[in-house]
């Protein structure tokens, strides 16, 4: 048999096979289309999942109110700009979100937390926003507070790093040395957080009434008061 005769018995098999396979793939075709489509499950959060979703939608637009911030690096140079349609009125939203009125102020702050951001002679957008958001988290209600919260987030970004580094150490001394930084700047932190209360604190008094006893008659004693045999004793210097 010649090669002509060979290429023409197997174009005749071809030929054969080739209706069945039209039919098995309109067959597909017929089937799928009369199989109807199950729509998606949606599913439905519970009463304690719905509510604690309202309470974060309501937090974050009191959050978000101010815009992120935008770099763009030139030269090595970071360029900051705000992610917003207009630049004034990102900007008055910043300094409304960190307690200030003066622009100055936020470019001088925004540009502190960068250096701290910087990585590598780099800043990472992701990384300045993080900070900032530790900012406005703390709602600083003036420039001192402001101040504050950024060398809190500056020192939380440092605590961090020495935490990683005392995570990988691999000989004493180097343990040793990153621990001591570690320890220093947690201590810090926690400085900062009770400088923060006493700063916003300042001119407020407390009262504190320890106990209240009324004895017969109605005369109200304030202070710790002893009771022996049944009946409240006088307190030490008291006249009758």
């Amino acid at each position: 048999m010649n090669q002509n005769s060979t290429a023409g018995a197997r174009a005749r098999r071809g030929a054969g096979h080739e209706p069945r396979r039209k039919r098995a793939r309109e067959d597909r075709m017929t089937a799928s289309k009369a199989t109807p489509k199950v729509p998606a499950t949606v599913y439905k959060p519970t009463t304690q999942e719905a509510a604690a979703l309202e309470a974060q939608q309501a937090r974050r637009q009191k959050e978000n109110s101010a815009p992120r911030v935008k770099i763009e690096m030139k030269a090595g140079v970071a360029h900051l700009s705000f992610d917003h349609d207009d630049q004034g009125i990102a900007g008055t939203l910043v300094m409304e979100a960190i307690g200030t009125a003066d622009f100055e102020f936020v470019e001088g702050l925004l540009g502190h937390l960068a250096n701290v951001a910087k990585q590598r002679n780099a800043v990472e957008a992701k990384d300045l926003n993080f900070l900032l958001a530790v900012v406005k988290g703390i709602e600083p209600r003036d420039q001192i507070e402001a101040m504050l919260a950024a060398q809190m987030a500056a020192v939380h970004n440092a605590t961090m790093t020495f935490a990683r580094r005392l995570n990988h150490v691999d000989n004493i001394p180097k343990q040793d040395s990153a621990e001591r930084a570690f320890n220093k700047l947690a201590r810090t932190f926690t400085a900062q957080v009770e400088a923060l209360k006493r700063y916003r604190n300042a001119g407020e008094q407390t009262v504190r009434v320890e106990h209240v006893t009324v004895n017969e008659g109605g005369q109200a004693v304030v202070g710790n008061v002893t009771h022996g045999g049944g009946a409240a004793s006088k307190k030490p210097g008291a006249t009758s």
